[in-house]
Order: C-alpha cells, then structure tokens, then sequence
C-alpha cells in the first residue's frame, strides 16, 4: 500500500532556502512519476514540479523554474524538493503525489496518489 508522507516544511525567511521530503514505505513507486503540488490559502492546488521515474527528467512550473529544483532517490523511496531564493508568494502547504504512469504532467488527475503535506510559510 503507497503511504506517502512529507517532512521538512516550515518557517523562513525571504530568500532563504528550504527542501522538503517526500518518503514511502511502498516498493512499486520507482517505476512511475512523482510530483509536487502546492496550495496556498484560497486558492486552488496548482503543479510546482515533476521528475520522471529514472530522475533524468524534470518538469516545472514557470514561477519556480531557476529556484526549485526536484529529485528522487529511488534506493530510498523519497523525493526532494530544494526550494531556493524563496518568495512569501511561495507560502503553501506542499504535497507529493505519485503517478500512475510514466508521463511527467503537470495536472492533478494524473496522480493517483498523495500526502498529507507540509506547509510553509515565507515572512517578507
């Protein structure tokens, strides 16, 4: 059963950094891709990032592309997301999800899985 959870969420300040995790106890998610989704209060659940099942391919959303960088570690069964030069527009709970296939999409419906998140909040 695919359990995702995050860690590393928390407080900082503009243009800090911060990387949040994303582990499974799960033994079949090395095949398909991963993901993080953000949500900010009001607002709906919008795409941050994406990386293929080898980890050689990446996908990102415009306002994060040249700070966020995401990886994996399938030996390990987790995710990253190191998120650099922060923003407090970057203020959000962050979830991981798992897909059900190879195709590295940036739209919710393709992930079959997710977290619970873990927020952050960036103070100007």
């Amino acid at each position: 059963q695919v359990q995702l959870v995050e860690s590393g969420g928390g407080l900082v300040q503009a243009g800090g950094s911060l990387r949040v995790s994303c582990a499974d106890s799960g033994r079949t998610w090395i095949i398909y891709t991963m993901a993080w989704f953000r949500q900010a209060p009001g607002k709906e659940r919008e795409f941050v990032a994406a990386i293929s099942w080898t980890g050689r391919s990446t996908r990102y959303a415009d306002s994060v592309k040249g700070r966020f960088t995401i990886s994996r570690d399938n030996a390990k069964n987790t995710m990253y997301l190191q998120m650099n030069s922060l923003k407090p527009e970057d203020t959000a709970v962050y979830y991981c999800a798992l897909g059900s296939g190879t195709v590295i999409s940036p739209l919710r419906s393709d992930y079959r899985y997710w977290g619970q998140g873990t927020q952050v909040t960036v103070s100007s």
